[in-house]
């Protein structure tokens, strides 16, 4: 053990460290850390809306009849508050109000509320619903235009009604006049009441021409008039009386139907509803 002790002592210590002198140990390699990843902010893709149910607002709509808010408001502080009731004798008017009646006499009842009556009873009896419906006609079958001494009564009065239409609204017509003057005016005059009362419509210029057949270089006039008849006066054996008056020259000239004025008398007639338009009929009777 001493013998090689003693040779390793003997050995030259740079012969080592010498041989590998040039040798290139390698060099250390840095290694980055793998960067830090953070929490992804990025939102994930939206989903169409057959995968996803979006929340909607719930919309009401509001009855037709229901108030706003501040009518309603209003209804209710009314409501809240106290009425006052005024009788008739303190706004100056009679407490009562006596109508006598005769056994001889039946009273007198409007035709629409008749006819209301007699609707309500035939609903109520189950029977088939028929409805009175009036009608203007007129007294005479032919139109005065269309007989044979029209163009003869023409030239006579100077003024002769031609044509006469009924309709629900009321009554149209045409006048023919002999053209005197350019200055003129047609005049209907009519009455409800057998001439206890009348009341006037203005006609007014359609047309003009020579009269067919008649003298040459005379010229005749057309104008057209509207009587309107409200409802109310619209019942069974309701007479509307009318005559025509023309002006002109300071003139008058009418056309009164030979002293017997022209007549339309109302009419009725009735027509069968079946059952399952009665409650749309109702609410206009």
């Amino acid at each position: 053990r001493s013998l090689s002790r003693k040779l390793l002592d003997r050995s030259p210590p740079f012969y080592i460290s010498g041989k590998y002198n040039n040798v290139q140990l390698p060099t250390a390699i840095q290694v980055r850390p793998p960067p830090r990843q953070e929490h992804s902010t990025v939102k994930p893709p939206q989903q169409g809306p057959q995968c996803e149910t979006q929340l909607r607002t719930i919309m009401r709509r509001r009855a037709k009849s229901l108030p706003t808010s501040p009518e309603r408001g209003r209804s209710l502080s009314k409501a809240g508050r106290r009425q006052k009731v005024r009788f008739a004798d303190c706004l100056g008017l009679e407490l009562e109000e006596v109508k006598i009646f005769k056994t001889g006499e039946d009273p007198s009842v409007p035709f629409h509320v008749l006819s209301r009556l007699m609707l309500s009873s035939e609903l109520a009896s189950g029977r088939y619903l028929e409805i009175p419906l009036p009608y203007l006609q007129t007294d005479f079958s032919q139109q005065p235009g269309d007989q044979n001494d029209f163009r003869e009564r023409l030239m006579r009065q100077r003024v002769c009604l031609e044509r006469v239409l009924c309709s629900e609204l009321g009554i149209s017509g045409s006048v023919r006049v002999i053209n005197l003057s350019f200055e003129k005016e047609v005049i209907v005059r009519y009455s409800f009441t057998s001439w206890t009362s009348s009341s006037d419509v203005k006609g007014w210029w359609d047309s003009s021409g020579p009269v067919d057949g008649g003298p040459v270089g005379v010229e005749i006039d057309q104008f057209c008039f509207w009587i309107p008849v409200p409802s109310f006066v619209l019942q069974p054996g309701m007479s509307l009386e009318f005559a025509i008056c023309y002006r002109v020259m300071g003139c008058e000239f009418w056309d009164n139907n030979d002293g017997k004025n022209y007549s339309l008398t109302c009419h009725s007639y009735k027509i069968t509803v079946p059952k399952d338009c009665e409650g749309s009929l109702v609410h206009f009777m």
